[in-house]
């Protein structure tokens, strides 16, 4: 992805994702803003540009399905999905939900889970990693193993650290410090 379309990126995250005031995150974390990826990722050219970005980091790496948990990592799901297939190399989707069904299929995993797979998770922001390590811990109890993890924003509060320290490979495709300010990894 030409650097331009990342800042590109950058700006449309700034624009729609952020919003700035006293915020209590998920995690119990006191913040200055409130990250919602989603008003990002549900915009046409968001979800093209993060699909296309996401697809760039996965598609050299062996990755048999991407999936993350429900519901930051939908609409990003759905477009690497989409991205990989226009591009020749179709990835399948799965979305891991954060309880299990408790009626049908009583499953923790939708869609398309490769059995022994190698896959990829993926979500809108990383803060602890909750989230995250739960859809990792619910995938490998189905006999996958995790490739990679992507998401579009590391809050840099110790989630992606935790994910390192794990064996996890972990990119970001923006990075934000406490008061919001973002940026683009320069590995990216």
């Amino acid at each position: 992805m030409a650097q331009n379309e990342m800042e590109r990126l950058m700006e449309l995250v700034k624009e729609k994702s952020f919003t700035y005031g006293d915020f209590t995150l998920s995690s119990g974390i006191k913040s200055p803003y409130y990250f919602d990826g989603r008003m990002t990722t549900l915009s046409p050219e968001g979800a093209y540009l993060v699909g296309k970005k996401v697809f760039q980091l996965l598609k050299e790496d062996d990755i048999q399905a991407v999936g993350g948990p429900t519901l930051g990592a939908d609409p990003m799901v759905a477009a690497v999905t989409l991205v990989s297939y226009m591009e020749g190399k179709p990835i399948p989707a799965f979305i891991a939900r954060s309880e299990l069904k408790k009626h049908g299929t009583r499953r923790h995993i939708e869609g398309n889970l490769p059995a022994a797979g190698r896959i990829a998770i993926v979500d809108d922001v990383i803060t602890t990693g909750g989230a995250i390590f739960k859809a990792v811990r619910v995938v490998e109890e189905e006999g996958c193993r995790v490739g990679k993890v992507v998401v579009l924003l590391d809050r840099n509060q110790g989630g992606s650290d935790e994910l390192r320290k794990s064996g996890y490979d972990v990119e970001a495709l923006l990075s934000a410090d406490e008061s919001g300010n973002v940026s683009i990894p320069r590995h990216i």
